[in-house]
């Protein structure tokens, strides 16, 4: 049997039953949940210890065994049904988890993620509060000044006349992934590495502004992949077929479980998006976004001819 063809099995069945483990030896739904947030596990001997949530190294690639390589940008529609288990999911007590968006958001405030940019090529980095100040905003009504000024005391009061607008989970729609696909000559093969996420949804800013184009995605932010593993490794996607399976995100992503429609590649004409280049025609962009991943998966038969 073809090996990546077993190892991406291997990650869908998931060997693991924590979470049938951590509910059959729990002593009330209290413990559980501590546990749960805490990465806590339960031995033989009725002890608490910390779960191993440390990912798998990356091995060194030797730049002259790379015989090609391209960077692609692709994004990830979160309404199809094959990308749903990036959604956060739960049945109330066994199986609990994070979307993608919320684990990325709980590393961030964490301070477990620090490579957090606002751009796709990591040009510009930005401090942690300020990624979390991107996804919320609050706004004065005139109610508000109207209580102000007869001199009550606003945090007494029950309606104080704020609006807030918070990004959440249920608005992420679609997630930008950046990566390269390259030929090992060492291994012969072709693998895919992924460097970057961007979280899409609307922007906080401009929401209930009237401003024309509010209501569009815009990337949140940018974090750079390598730098998220550990966090992501920690979280489990929902696996309707087996609530005892433990996959996680990061297992999830670096297999390529999930549908992607390429919209930008690394080029000779400075990575220009194939809306660029094929403007107000979606049916020409669907249809260069698969002649451009047909011309990679290509290399790999071609890879002795170069």
């Amino acid at each position: 049997m073809n090996s990546k063809f077993l190892s991406i099995i291997l990650v869908l069945l998931g060997f693991s039953a924590t979470y049938a483990q951590s509910i059959l030896n729990a002593k009330s739904p209290e413990e559980l949940r501590q546990m749960r947030e805490q990465n806590l596990t339960v031995t033989a001997k009725g002890d608490t210890i910390e779960k191993d949530v440390t990912p798998m190294d990356y091995g060194f690639i030797n730049e002259d065994d790379v015989l090609y390589s391209k960077v692609v940008w692709e994004v990830i529609d979160l309404n199809e049904r094959i990308n749903q288990p990036y959604y956060n999911s739960s049945d109330g007590t066994v199986y609990q988890t994070l979307s993608l968006f919320d684990a990325l958001k709980q590393g961030i405030e964490s301070g477990e993620i620090t490579e957090v940019f606002d751009d796709e090529y990591f040009q510009y980095k930005i401090d942690n509060d300020a990624a979390m100040s991107a996804l919320s905003r609050s706004d004065t009504t005139d109610w508000y000044w109207e209580q102000k000024e007869q001199g009550l005391d606003m945090s007494q009061v029950a309606d104080p006349g704020l609006d807030n607008y918070v990004i959440e989970s249920d608005k992420i729609k679609m997630v930008k992934v950046k990566g390269m696909w390259y030929i090992d000559k060492r291994l012969s093969e072709m693998r895919y590495r992924i460097l970057g996420l961007a979280m899409m949804g609307p922007d906080a800013q401009s929401i209930g502004r009237g401003f024309e184009g509010a209501d569009d995605y815009v990337d949140l932010f940018w974090v750079f992949y390598p730098d998220a593993r550990k966090v992501l490794h920690k979280y489990t996607i929902f696996n309707p077929q087996n609530s005892a399976s433990k996959v996680t995100f990061d297992d999830m992503l670096n297999a390529r479980r999930f549908n992607a429609i390429i919209y930008k590649s690394s080029d000779a004409l400075g990575n220009r998006s194939i809306e660029d280049y094929l403007p107000k025609d979606a049916q020409a962009q669907l249809e260069e976004s698969h002649r451009i991943r047909g011309t990679i998966l290509e290399r790999e038969n071609d890879m002795w001819n170069y």
